[in-house]
């Protein structure tokens, strides 16, 4: 199973959907000028433990680089894997306490 990512600017989020076109999983975002805040990820109980998430931050990241975005991590998964993931860290606006 491949999975695509597509930014859907129309509903702030970006779509992660299999080869038949399925919705995996999605992730939301504010996006004001230059700074994107990425607010929720989710994926659809069937595609979970399937690597859809990793997918989705991996790509939601990369957007940000290749447009030159500020990232505000305010959904949880997407901090943590941004923990595990330093490659996207000047990208990254962190604050001083953890939110959970």
């Amino acid at each position: 199973m491949s999975i695509t990512v597509t930014d859907v600017p129309e509903r702030e989020r970006f779509e992660a959907r299999d080869d038949d076109g399925a919705l995996a999983g999605v992730v939301t975002y504010q996006l004001t000028g230059s700074i994107i805040a990425y607010t929720h990820t989710k994926v659809e109980p069937e595609f979970e433990h399937q690597g859809v998430g990793s997918t989705l931050a991996r790509a939601v990241m990369q957007d940000a680089k290749d447009k030159s975005r500020t990232v505000v991590p305010i959904c949880p998964f997407l901090g943590s894997w941004l923990e595990e993931h330093k490659d996207f860290d000047a990208l990254v606006v962190r604050n001083t306490r953890k939110m959970k």
